[in-house]
C-alpha cells in the first residue's frame, strides 16, 4: 500500500528544517566551542553514552490516553499502557538492556536519518536514508476509541521505500512492568501475541515472525513504492485473544488520524510571528491531556535525569494544580476553550473532594486518586546510569501554597475568557480561599518541592495574594456572596510582608525567602499576575539582578535561566542541574512587559533554537545544549505560547 498525499502537499515539504546553532557559555560567561549535531547523525553520540540516545532525539506520538516515544533510530523506548500513569510495556530510556523496545530500522551501515511531523498533526515521520534508498517509518496513534466503547490504545507503524531498494530489522521486545513481570510469546496466524498477567498485546505482521526468547523479530527487504505495516494493540489480559485482523483498514485510520489533529488545530486563533512553534507547543500539550478526565500531566515520561548519572529523577506522570493551571491559561489564550473546559470540570471534581479542612493536594492522579506513593526501581540502571529510578512522586503530600493562587488565577480567567463559572464551584472555591486566610502565614516547600525543609518562600506568598485578589476579583464581578472585608484585610496585609521581608535592598531584588540573599527565578512572575508594575523600581532592579550570568550572581547564561543556584540554596539534593525552559520564558515575558522588546526578542528567538528538531523541549537545557529532564514538558510548551502571544502582541503594537 503506497503512503497516500494529504491534502495536496507530500512529505518533502518539510525535508529540509534546519536546526539553529547553539551558542553555550560556561558559569564564568566564556563561550563553550560546540560540535552541533546534525540531526540525521545519531550514532557518535549513543556509542559515547552507553547505548542510549540523548533524550531530544525522539519523536513523541499518541492518543489522548497515552503516549510513545520514538527515537530517529526507529525504536520506541517508552510506552505505559493503558494509560500515561501504567506500568511502561517500553522503557529502553530508562535501561537499554532490560527496559524494552519496538525497533524498526534498516540493516546494514551508512544509514542517517530525519524525524518530522506531517503538517499540523501529531503523526511522526521517521526518514531513513542509506546508499541504496529512502525509506520512511510513519508512526501515529488513533484516536478513536475501539468498536464496543472501551478504548484500546495501539500503534500503527507503516514501513516503506520511497526510493531505492532497503532491507529492514524488525524487533518487538516488551518488559511488562517495569520489566518486573514475565511474559509468554506466541507466533499466532497474522502475528504475535505477548501475554502478562496484567496486560497481554497482540502484534500485528503481514511478515513471518522468528521468536527469540521473549522477543519476536524479522527481516524484510522493501522496493520502491512497496509498504508494510506493524500494529500493535493493547488486548487486554485475555489470554486467549488473537490479534485481529488488519488490512486495508490502515489507511483509513491514517487519514481519520490525520484529519482529527488538523481539524483540532484549526481551533487555533493564534496567527502571530511564531506560529509554528505555537501550533507544535499546543498539539504537545493536546497529546499530554487525558481525554476521559480532562486532566493533563506534566510529562509523558518518569525518571529522565536533571543532571546526568544525578540522583534529581522524578515521576511527571501526573495532574499539578501548578502547571495545569497555567496550561489551561494558554489553551485558552488561543482558542481552546473545550480543552479548558474540560481541566476545569476535573478542578471542580477535586474541589467536590478536597481534604476536611478544605485544602487542596498539589497533584493528584490522572484519574484523581490521591495518593502518589513514590518507590524506587533499583533493577533498572537508569538514563545513562542516572539513579534511583522512580516511580509514584513524594512530593505529592508536599505543602505548597502557590497552587491556591494558580487555581484562582485559571478559574478567574475561565469565567472571563471561557464560560461562567457555577454557584456551586463558587461556594468551593471560597472554603479554599478561606482556608488560605488562616494558613498563608505557614511555612512550605515552594514551587521547586525542596526536600530540604519549609520556608517562608516568596513565590508561595505571592500566589496566596494572588488567590485572594483573584478571589476578589470573582466575587465582585459575579455578585457571588463573600467576606470581602476579611478577603481585602488578608490580601493587604500578604502584600506588605512580601515587600517588606520579601525584598532585599542590598541584593536589590526580590529573593527565594524570607531571609535569604539568594535570588529565584519564580519572582520574574510578579508583573504577568499583576503584582507589581513591569516598570516598578523593585521589579526592574529585580529583572537586572536575576538577568546577569552567574559568575555575577545572576541566574541567566547567555540568555537561558537557572531557577536558582543549586550551590546556595539548600533544597536537600546533591547534584547539578540545566536551565529550565520555563523560567527562560517567564524571563521573556517579564522583558516584553518592561517595554525592552528587542532584548526580549533575541532571548525568544535563541531559546527557539534549543528545541529538539521536531520543536520539543525537555524540562531543561544542559551545560551543552543537550535536553534534560523528562521530556517533553507541558510547563515548558505552555509557558511558550504565553511568551510568544504576548511578545507577537507588544511588537504589533509598537508600529
Amino acid at each position: 500500500m503506497n503512503c497516500p498525499m494529504i491534502a495536496g502537499f507530500s512529505s518533502d515539504r518539510c525535508m529540509d528544517r534546519k536546526t539553529p546553532g547553539l551558542q553555550v557559555r560556561d558559569h564564568e560567561g566564556r563561550e563553550i566551542a560546540m560540535e552541533i549535531e546534525d540531526p540525521r547523525t545519531t550514532g557518535k553520540k549513543e556509542e559515547k553514552s552507553g547505548g542510549y540516545k540523548p533524550i531530544e532525539n525522539h519523536g513523541l506520538i499518541g492518543d489522548l490516553h497515552t503516549t510513545a516515544l520514538v527515537g530517529m533510530d526507529g525504536s520506541i523506548d517508552w510506552l505505559c499502557l493503558p494509560r500515561f500513569d501504567s506500568p511502561s510495556v517500553f522503557a529502553a530510556i530508562l535501561d537499554t538492556r532490560k527496559g524494552g523496545r519496538f525497533k524498526i530500522a534498516p540493516t546494514g551501515g551508512g544509514v542517517t536519518t530525519k524525524q518530522l511531523y506531517w503538517p499540523d498533526t501529531n503523526v511522526l515521520i521517521t526518514r531513513f536514508f542509506t546508499p541504496n534508498g529512502v525509506g520512511e517509518i510513519t508512526d501515529y496513534m488513533p484516536v478513536k476509541g475501539s468498536d464496543d466503547g472501551h478504548h484500546r490504545s495501539q500503534i500503527v507503524r507503516r514501513v516503506e521505500v520511497v526510493r531505492g531498494t532497503m532491507a529492514f530489522g524488525m524487533e518487538c521486545s516488551p518488559a511488562f512492568d517495569y520489566a518486573r513481570a514475565e511474559h509468554d510469546t506466541e507466533i499466532v496466524s497474522g502475528g504475535a501475541v505477548f501475554r502478562s498477567p496484567q496486560l497481554s498485546l497482540g502484534l500485528v505482521s503481514v511478515v513471518p515472525l522468528e521468536k527469540r526468547n521473549g522477543e519476536v523479530a524479522a527481516e524484510f527487504t522493501l522496493q520502491e513504492g512497496q509498504s508494510v505495516a506493524f500494529v500493535l494493540r493493547d488486548v487486554g489480559a485475555g489470554a486467549d485473544r488473537g490479534v485481529g485482523f488488519f488490512g486495508s483498514e490502515e489507511e483509513a485510520l491514517f487519514m481519520q488520524t490525520v484529519d482529527y489533529w488538523r481539524r483540532w488545530l484549526s481551533k487555533s486563533n493564534y496567527t502571530g510571528r511564531w506560529r509554528e512553534m505555537v501550533h507544535r507547543s499546543v498539539l504537545t500539550l493536546k497529546l499530554l491531556t487525558y481525554e476521559p478526565t480532562g486532566a493533563i500531566v506534566a510529562a509523558p515520561t518518569s525518571s529522565l535525569p536533571e543532571g546526568i548519572g544525578g540522583e534529581r529523577n522524578w515521576d511527571y506522570r501526573y495532574t499539578w494544580i501548578r502547571d495545569s493551571a497555567f496550561t489551561l491559561y494558554g489553551f485558552l489564550r488561543i482558542g481552546f476553550t473545550e480543552e479548558a473546559r474540560a481541566f476545569m470540570g476535573w478542578l471542580e471534581s477535586r474541589c467536590q473532594n478536597s481534604r476536611a479542612d478544605g485544602s487542596l493536594q498539589l497533584m493528584y492522579g490522572i484519574d484523581g486518586r490521591s495518593e502518589l506513593i513514590e518507590e524506587t526501581l533499583d533493577h533498572l540502571e537508569g538514563y545513562r546510569g542516572s539513579k534511583p529510578v522512580r516511580i509514584g512522586n513524594g512530593a505529592y503530600d508536599q505543602l505548597q501554597l502557590d497552587i491556591y493562587g494558580e487555581l484562582m488565577d485559571a478559574v478567574y480567567l475561565y469565567n472571563k475568557h471561557g464560560s461562567p463559572i457555577s454557584y456551586d464551584l463558587w461556594t468551593k472555591l471560597r472554603v479554599l480561599i478561606n482556608w488560605v486566610c488562616d494558613n498563608w502565614r505557614n511555612r512550605d516547600e515552594g514551587i521547586w518541592e525542596v526536600r530540604g525543609g519549609q520556608q517562608h518562600f516568596v513565590y508561595s506568598r505571592l500566589m496566596c495574594w494572588v488567590a485572594m485578589d483573584r478571589g476578589l476579583r470573582l466575587a465582585a464581578k459575579r455578585s457571588f456572596p463573600a467576606d470581602r472585608e476579611k478577603w481585602t484585610r488578608v490580601r493587604d496585609e500578604i502584600y506588605e510582608e512580601i515587600m517588606d521581608k520579601g525584598y532585599s535592598t542590598e541584593r536589590g531584588a526580590f529573593v527565594q525567602a524570607y531571609g535569604s540573599d539568594t535570588l529565584d527565578a519564580s519572582n520574574l512572575i510578579m508583573p504577568l499576575v499583576f503584582f507589581l508594575s513591569p516598570s516598578d523600581p523593585r521589579m526592574l532592579s529585580t529583572l537586572d539582578a536575576i538577568n546577569r550570568p552567574p559568575k555575577d550572581n545572576g541566574l541567566v547564561s547567555n540568555s537561558l535561566v537557572y531557577r536558582y543556584d543549586v550551590e546556595k540554596s539548600a533544597d536537600g539534593l546533591t547534584g547539578e542541574e540545566g536551565t529550565f525552559s520555563l523560567c527562560t520564558f517567564w524571563l521573556v515575558e517579564a522583558l516584553t512587559r518592561a517595554g525592552r522588546l528587542e532584548e526580549a526578542r533575541l532571548i525568544f528567538e535563541r531559546m527557539l533554537g534549543y528545541a529538539n528538531h521536531l520543536g520539543l523541549y525537555a524540562e531543561e537545557i544542559g551545560p551543552s545544549g543537550e535536553a534534560l529532564g523528562n521530556f517533553p514538558q507541558a510547563f515548558t510548551h505552555l509557558t511558550l505560547i504565553s511568551a510568544a502571544y504576548n511578545l507577537d502582541r507588544a511588537l504589533g503594537a509598537r508600529r
